[in-house]
C-alpha cells in the first residue's frame, strides 16, 4: 500500500478503543486499518505488544490440567507421599507439577494467528489456559509509559558525554551563565539548552546545579499585598518624574538613556559602586566610591566628564533615569558641571518600582556573582572593579541575541569610553564571574 494515504502519526486512546471495539466484532486489521488510515501491519504490531496476559488461576485451573497431557496422563503418586491420581491436591497445587518431566503446558493455537488475543473468542470463559486481552485503556498506559520512557537518560555515548564534561564544566565552575556558553560554543554542544539543564540535575558533569548562578539560590519572592505610599511633593523631582521622562522620550526618541545606581556592599557606611549602564547596548561603567553620599556620586560624574570630555559626555550620555535614593538627590549638581555648563538631563523613576529600569537591576545579578550581598568592598580598588567590569561586559546575552555588550558599544559608543573607564574585552573562554576574580589578587 502507498504510505503517503497513511497517518503517521501515534495511536491515540480513541484509536485504540475502536480496535478494541472492532476486535469484538470480529473486524479484520485490514477493514480496522481502512477507518484508522493505518498500514494493518500497524494495528497486527499494537495488539500483539500491548495485550494483556490473564493468567489462569492455581486455585480455579490446577496445574496438571493446564497440561497438554492431561486427559491422558497416568502418573500416579508423584510427590511420593500419597497414593493418587493426577487430581490429587498435593500435585496439583504444588510444584510437583512443574517437576513431571512429561508437563507441558497447552498452548491455545489461536493465538497465534489474528486476532492474537481472547477478546471474541467464543470459548475464553470455559478455557482454564492463560488468556491474553486487548484493552484500550491499558494499552494506552503503556504507551505513555513507553514514550516517557524512551526520552530518559543520556542520549549520548560515554566518549561524548566526556567530551561536553570537559567543554561545560570549566567554564561552569568560572561562573559563566549558560547563555554565555552556548551563545560562544553552540556549534560545539551537540545538545539544546533545556537537555542540559536535566544533564545537570542528573549530575552527570563535573559541575553542579549549585555552580550555576541561578539555578539554585533564588528564594520565593514575598507578594505584597498593602502598597506603600508615595510621596511626589519632593523639590528634586519637579519635572524629573517618570511621566515627564515619558514624555521627553516621545518628544527625543533618538536620545540614548542611560541608568545609574548604587551597589552597595554592607549596610554600613563604606565604600560603594556607581552603576551608569547604556540601554542601547548595555555596556555598563562601574565606579568605585569611597562612600554613598551625594559628594561622592557628583564627584564621580565630574571625574568621568573630565576624563572623556564634555563633548563626549553630552553626546552618549543625554539623559540619565535613576531612582530615589538620597545620593541622586541633586540632581542641578549632576546636570550641570562645575563651570554652570549643561550636560545632561536627569529623571526619576517612581518610589518602588525597580523595573523602569530594569536593565540596570538584572545587571547588578553579574556584579553580585562577583561581590555576593553583604561583602564589604573595604579592600577594593578601581582597579579591581574594572576588571570585573571587563568581565560582566565580556559575558554574552539572551537579550542581546548571543553578543556581548562589549561587542555592541564597539559599534554605538566613542571606543575611548571602555579604554578611558579602565575595561577591556576578555575573551569568551576566559570569563570568570566568581570572587576568585578579585579577591585572589594582591593588596
Amino acid at each position: 500500500m502507498n504510505k503517503k494515504n497513511h497517518d503517521q502519526k501515534h495511536l491515540t486512546l480513541s484509536d485504540r478503543i475502536y480496535i478494541e471495539q472492532e476486535i469484538l466484532q470480529g473486524s479484520t486489521f485490514r477493514s480496522i486499518a481502512n477507518v484508522l488510515h493505518k498500514d494493518p501491519s500497524t494495528i497486527s504490531k499494537e495488539i500483539r505488544l500491548h495485550a494483556t496476559v490473564a493468567r489462569a488461576s492455581m486455585y480455579k485451573s490446577p496445574r496438571c490440567k493446564l497440561c497438554k497431557h492431561f486427559d491422558t496422563c497416568a502418573m500416579t503418586a508423584h510427590c511420593r507421599m500419597f497414593t493418587c491420581n493426577n487430581n490429587c491436591w498435593n500435585c496439583n497445587f504444588n510444584h510437583y507439577a512443574m517437576e513431571c518431566k512429561d508437563y507441558d503446558p497447552f498452548r491455545c493455537p489461536k493465538l497465534s494467528k489474528p486476532p492474537y488475543v481472547c477478546n471474541n473468542c467464543e470459548t475464553r470463559f470455559k478455557c482454564h489456559e492463560c488468556k491474553r486481552y486487548y484493552y484500550a485503556a491499558k494499552a494506552q498506559e503503556v504507551y505513555k509509559r513507553t514514550l516517557s520512557d524512551s526520552r530518559e537518560g543520556i542520549n549520548l555515548t560515554p566518549e561524548e558525554l566526556q567530551e561536553l564534561n570537559d567543554l561545560i564544566s570549566p567554564l561552569v565552575l568560572k561562573g559563566q551563565p549558560l547563555s554565555h556558553i552556548f551563545a560562544v560554543h553552540a556549534d560545539e554542544i551537540p545538545v539544546c539548552r533545556r537537555t542540559l539543564y536535566n544533564y545537570f540535575d542528573k549530575k552527570v558533569f563535573k559541575a553542579r546545579n549549585i555552580d550555576l548562578p541561578r539555578r539554585v539560590r533564588y528564594k520565593k519572592r514575598k507578594k505584597r499585598y498593602t502598597p506603600r505610599e508615595k510621596n511626589y511633593q519632593q523639590t528634586y523631582r519637579n519635572k524629573r518624574t517618570y511621566i515627564d521622562f515619558e514624555r521627553f522620550m516621545t518628544a527625543h526618541p533618538d536620545v540614548d538613556v542611560v541608568e545609574m545606581d548604587t551597589v552597595k556592599g554592607t549596610r554600613d557606611s563604606g565604600k560603594c559602586l556607581l552603576t551608569l549602564l547604556f540601554r542601547s547596548c548595555s555596556f555598563m561603567i562601574v565606579i568605585l566610591l569611597p562612600n554613598c553620599t551625594q559628594r561622592s556620586v557628583i564627584n564621580a560624574i565630574n571625574n568621568l566628564c573630565d576624563t572623556i570630555g564634555i563633548k563626549t559626555f553630552k553626546k552618549y550620555f543625554p539623559v540619565i533615569l535613576t531612582d530615589n535614593g538620597s545620593e541622586f538627590k541633586n540632581p542641578w549638581a549632576i546636570e550641570q558641571n562645575e563651570a554652570g555648563t549643561h550636560r545632561t538631563y536627569v529623571f526619576y523613576c517612581d518610589p518602588y518600582v525597580s523595573n523602569q529600569k530594569a536593565r540596570l537591576e538584572k545587571n547588578h545579578e553579574y556584579i553580585r556573582y562577583i561581590i555576593p550581598k553583604g561583602r564589604s568592598m573595604y579592600k577594593y580598588t578601581q582597579e579591581d572593579i574594572s576588571l570585573m567590569a571587563s568581565h560582566i561586559n565580556s559575558t554574552a546575552r539572551d537579550s542581546l541575541n548571543g553578543v556581548c555588550p562589549f561587542d555592541l558599544a564597539e559599534l554605538l559608543l566613542d571606543k575611548k569610553i571602555p579604554l578611558l573607564t579602565g575595561q577591556h574585552k576578555v575573551s569568551p573562554d576566559h570569563v570568570v564571574l566568581k570572587p576568585v576574580l578579585i579577591e585572589h589578587r594582591d593588596r
